[in-house]
């Protein structure tokens, strides 16, 4: 052999070392859900980054993780960090390229490490905020994400350690490579022809008996399927239900693409990250704008089985 040969093979295997090890977390960072067991472990790896992203929607935000948190994670705020954005007057959008670049890689993200993210492990509404972080992350382009199953509380029921005061991130550089299959724009909605649309607001919504206080008119989208993301959590155990039981409460929906939405993309990610991450149903996307951005425009139609007599009970302060 060749003294070339022979460096070229020696700079084969250090190209090759290198690889590994950057790889975040090892085999695991693929799990997108890790039990507190499972971040006990590897919480002092230098390639695993906990994301607490508790906020006023669980009834804490950054005074919650000043007072106690998950040793050596950064808190990023669900609902004031820059998660979600007005976009044409319309809250709550996902964020453009040059926002999340920013937006993650200040947070200390960039595609070496493995994201772990904690909600508070409170409520169905909470695990909608990990869920929508988790999407953006993925649609954002990073490759190894996770969501702490039962959030912050499940870490504390373990007894595991928590540590006080604030932890400031260290700014890494974040290139973004939108997933644009996990989106859906109102344009594409406007035109389906072939996805399921799939509601995932409580029932009172989808009837229309009640609306956020964004949108404009009461009801859904015709044609949806209504599947409350609710549905999926265990309100007990405070997170999401074991998996056979997921895949019953989402046999109802035919085959084929799937469309989910909500009022403003929130409830829409559990959905999506069920039907897509846990369940593997390919081409399920979500459409972030939702009824506030859809109902903006009176031209586009509402169905639902709200009543003169809901609108009589509103009048008199007796109704949504």
């Amino acid at each position: 052999m060749s003294f070339v040969s022979v460096v070229r093979r020696i700079f084969a295997a250090a190209v090759l070392l290198s690889a590994v090890a950057v790889t975040p977390a090892g085999a695991e960072a693929a799990k997108p859900l890790v039990s507190a067991q499972w971040l006990m472990e590897h919480r002092s790896d230098p390639a695993v980054l906990v994301l607490d992203i508790r906020s006023a929607i669980d009834g804490g935000g950054v005074e919650a993780y000043a007072k106690a948190h998950v040793p050596g994670a950064i808190h990023s705020d669900y609902d004031k960090a820059g998660w979600r954005v007005t976009r044409n007057g319309v809250p709550f959008m996902l964020p453009n390229k040059a926002e999340l670049e920013k937006l993650i890689g200040e947070a200390g993200i960039d595609e070496d490490v493995h994201v772990v993210v904690v909600p508070a492990g409170v409520s169905a509404t909470d695990f909608g905020s990990a869920a929508r972080v988790y999407w953006t992350l993925k649609i954002a382009g990073h490759p190894a994400v996770s969501i702490l199953d039962g959030g912050f509380a499940a870490w504390q029921a373990a007894s595991y350690p928590v540590e006080s005061g604030r932890n400031a991130p260290s700014p890494k550089i974040f290139t973004v490579t939108l997933e644009q299959g996990l989106l859906a724009e109102v344009e594409a909605v406007e035109r389906n022809n072939n996805a399921t649309l799939v509601d995932a607001r409580p029932a009172s919504y989808f009837d229309g008996k009640e609306k956020a206080s964004a949108a404009k008119a009461y009801g859904h989208i015709p044609g949806a399927i209504h599947l409350d993301s609710a549905s999926f959590y265990d309100p007990v155990a405070n997170r999401l239900r074991p998996k056979e039981q997921l895949e019953k409460i989402a046999a109802r929906l035919p085959s084929g693409p799937v469309v989910a939405y909500c009022n403003t993309g929130h409830w829409a990610a559990t959905d999506w990250f069920v039907l897509s991450v846990l369940l593997g149903r390919p081409d399920v996307r979500i459409y972030d704008g939702s009824m506030v951005e859809w109902t903006a425009d009176a031209r586009r139609p509402v169905a639902g089985s709200r009543t003169r007599l809901d609108d009589l009970k509103k009048a008199l302060g007796l109704g949504s």
